[in-house]
């Protein structure tokens, strides 16, 4: 087992507390959104065996078969990311592919010679991207559409003629169809338009927040939102969208073609080690409206608040990752490496601290704040202490644990 040394990445929206709050570090007055764990080429953990910090994503390529083990089906390559995110601001509003349409995607844009750091840019890999968030903090986010008639009555609230045709559409069609025009032409409306709706919009919710009645709080956030991103279209598009609310421990799970945005609160985070994310709206980056709606799954979705199982695991339905949520103070855990089907893990400590003692003598303590990586070829390892631990790995045939 090795202990990790991460990355932050320092994007406008992050909090300029959270994570140097968990690391136990001075705040540098600037934003540090995300803290990555894993061996994602963009910003791998490092660890030392002995010769100096070496690049997690180099160790894996000198040895696939010893440090991914079983996982080894997914390439040559660690198949998930964790993360730690803590957001300020609302993230952008956003849109994963499946499996299918990043494979072809990808490789119609190699085909294009579109550079990988190019802003047009869409798929920088043929992976898709399913993640889950656990919340450390109440955490707030949207996720999937709302039904079509609810959108309707959200918007026809506003008192708005701009918004009316919106209106008609959402009631007149099917619910599939009704979404897709109703996205389709906020996105494509002329900029300074859209922009205009938009203001109108946000001093509309202002005022019904502050007068209340059946939306006032969806209309409270959804204006906190306009506040950050004056004049996006995704603050529209944000309104088809349901409100999420996580209290710590709680997470949900964001299947791909389906869309979300993150809102403020700070979480952990595992998904597909992937970049491919096509852009709705709230950013300055930019958004390809014909392949957005391509990879868009226009049909109404009600989030799931997951909580962990009996097994301490976050239920979803990929392979590519499961998350365990671990309360050290309800005994000690013994993590088994099982011959048939031993997997890496990476394990972070976000309250207390852990003891890992391995059958071989290693022995590591993680305070808050601190991770350490589990080749597939580690010996098993016993944990002890207490606080939360959250244990990242894949899914299908997972480590065996007993407690």
């Amino acid at each position: 087992m090795d202990r990790l040394t991460n990355t932050v990445r320092p994007y406008a929206w992050g909090s300029t507390t959270a994570i140097p709050d968990l690391l136990g570090t001075e705040p540098t007055g600037q934003p540090q959104a995300e803290l990555w764990l894993g061996a994602h080429p963009g910003d791998p953990s490092r660890i030392d065996r002995g010769a100096g910090p070496v690049p997690l994503t180099e160790v894996i390529a000198g040895d696939p078969r010893a440090e991914l083990g079983e996982a080894e089906r997914f390439g040559e390559r660690l198949p998930f990311l964790l993360k730690v995110l803590a957001a300020a601001a609302p993230l952008s509003l956003q849109v994963h592919p499946d499996l299918t349409q990043a494979r072809h995607g990808h490789a119609a844009e190699e085909e294009r010679g579109i550079p990988l750091d190019a802003p047009e840019r869409n798929y920088k890999d043929a992976h898709h991207k399913p993640e889950l968030i656990s919340a450390l903090t109440p955490f707030e986010g949207l996720c999937g559409f709302r039904p079509a008639a609810e959108a309707a009555d959200l918007l026809e609230g506003l008192g708005l003629p701009d918004l009316l045709p919106y209106v008609d559409l959402l009631r007149a069609k099917p619910q599939d169809e009704a979404l897709r025009e109703v996205l389709t032409a906020v996105l494509s409306a002329p900029r300074e338009e859209i922009a205009a709706t938009v203001r109108h919009a946000a001093r509309a919710m202002t005022c019904l927040s502050e007068q209340g009645g059946p939306y006032a709080t969806e209309y409270a956030a959804y204006a906190a939102v306009a506040r950050d991103y004056p004049g996006d279209p995704g603050v529209l598009a944000a309104m088809l969208l349901n409100p999420v609310h996580l209290e710590p421990g709680e997470a949900m799970y964001l299947g791909v073609g389906v869309p979300h945005a993150y809102l403020s609160g700070t979480g952990v985070e595992i998904m597909a080690a992937s970049d491919n994310v096509l852009r709705c709206g709230l950013t300055p980056k930019h958004v390809d409206v014909p392949e957005l709606l391509r990879v868009v799954r226009f049909e109404p979705t009600a989030p799931a608040v997951l909580r962990p199982g009996p097994d301490s695991a976050y239920d979803t339905p990929v392979d590519d990752f499961r998350l365990y949520r671990h309360d050290l103070d309800d005994g000690p855990l013994h993590l088994c490496g099982p011959q048939d089907a031993p997997v890496p893990q990476i394990l972070l400590c976000t309250d207390g601290s852990a003891e890992l003692t391995a059958a071989d003598g290693q022995h590591l303590e993680l305070r808050r704040g601190e991770s350490a990586y589990l080749p597939a070829a580690q010996s098993p390892v016993h944990v002890s202490g207490s606080g939360t631990l959250f244990r990242a790995s894949v899914g299908g045939r997972p480590q065996q644990l007993t407690q």
